[in-house]
C-alpha cells in the first residue's frame, strides 16, 4: 500500500471515528436538551397566553367604548410588537433594554414611550392592579451616599433644620452678594462621616426630589447655634464689616417623607 493511500485511509477513520463520538455524544445530550426545550416552549406558551389575555381585555374595554374596528385591530397588533419586545429586552431599534442591576443604556422610541405611558393609564384605572413602592425608591437608593441616608433620617426622625446664608452687607440690601449658602449643622446633627460634604449631599438630595430649601423659619434659638460655628463666623468676616445673615430651612417632600418612612428605618440608633 502506498503511502498516500495510506494517509488517506487514515483521514477516512478518523473521520468516521469522530462522526460516531459525535453521534453518542448528541444521544447522552438528548435528554437534556429536550428538557431544556420544553422548559424553553412552556415559558413562551406562559407569555403568549398572559399577553393575549391582556390584549384582549383591552380590545373588549376599547369596543365597548366605540372604538372603530380598524383602530382596534391596529392597537392589538402594536401591542403585540411592543410586548414581544419587551420580553426579548430590545428597543424599537434592537438595543438591549436596561434591566435591574444592569448598566445598559435604553433608547425608546416615541411609539414605545406613549405606549408605556398608556400601559400605566391602563394599570391605574384596573382595580385588580395593586402597586407596591414607588418604583423610583429603587434606583434613588444607588444615588445616594450613606451620609445622605444619614441627613434624611435626621429630617424624618426630627424635622425642618435651620439654614445660614451670609451675604455682604448694602444699605437697603441693594448690590448685596452671596458668600456662603445653605450653612447649617445638619452635617454634624446627623453624623456624617464627610461633614464638609453637607452642602453637596443637599443638592443631590433636592436634584433627587426628596428635600425642598424654604424660606421658612424655624425656632430663633436654633439659629443662633448656627451662627457660632467657625465656619459661619469665617464666612461673616470674608463678607467685611456690615455682613448679614439670611435664615431659612430644609425640609423633606412629601416624596421624601413617604422614602424615608419605606426605605430607611426610623426608629431606634443607626447601627454604626
Amino acid at each position: 500500500m502506498s503511502v498516500l493511500g495510506g494517509h488517506d485511509g487514515m483521514r477516512r477513520y478518523g473521520t468516521a471515528h469522530g462522526s460516531r463520538n459525535a453521534d453518542a455524544s448528541l444521544i447522552d445530550a438528548a435528554p437534556g436538551l429536550a428538557k431544556l426545550a420544553a422548559t424553553g416552549c412552556a415559558r413562551i406558551v406562559t407569555w403568549a397566553v398572559d399577553t393575549t389575555v391582556q390584549t384582549g381585555t383591552r380590545a373588549v374595554v376599547s369596543a365597548v367604548n366605540g372604538a372603530a374596528p380598524t383602530r382596534l385591530a391596529q392597537d392589538a397588533a402594536s401591542e403585540l410588537v411592543v410586548r414581544t419586545r419587551r420580553a426579548l429586552g430590545a428597543s424599537e431599534e434592537g438595543q438591549v433594554r436596561k434591566l435591574p442591576g444592569r448598566s445598559v443604556s435604553v433608547h425608546c422610541s416615541a411609539e414605545e414611550l406613549r405606549s408605556r405611558g398608556a400601559e400605566l393609564l391602563y394599570r391605574s384605572a384596573d382595580v385588580r392592579c395593586t402597586e407596591g413602592m414607588h418604583p423610583a425608591y429603587e434606583r434613588i437608593l444607588d444615588e445616594i451616599a450613606p451620609d445622605e441616608a444619614r441627613i434624611l433620617r435626621l429630617l424624618a426622625v426630627r424635622g425642618a433644620q435651620p439654614t445660614v446664608d451670609v451675604r455682604t452687607g448694602r444699605p437697603f440690601g441693594v448690590g448685596s452678594e452671596l458668600v456662603a449658602e445653605r450653612m447649617s449643622m445638619i452635617g454634624q446633627e446627623s453624623g456624617c462621616r464627610y461633614v464638609e460634604r453637607t452642602g453637596a449631599y443637599l443638592n443631590n438630595l433636592f436634584r433627587l426630589g426628596l428635600v425642598w430649601f424654604s424660606s421658612e423659619k424655624v425656632e430663633p434659638g436654633r439659629y443662633q447655634v448656627v451662627e457660632v460655628q467657625p465656619a459661619v463666623i469665617e464666612a461673616m468676616r470674608r463678607a467685611g464689616r456690615s455682613a448679614s445673615t439670611v435664615h431659612g430651612s430644609v425640609h423633606l417632600t412629601a416624596f421624601g417623607l413617604d422614602f424615608c418612612s419605606v426605605c430607611l428605618p426610623l426608629d431606634g440608633p443607626v447601627r454604626s
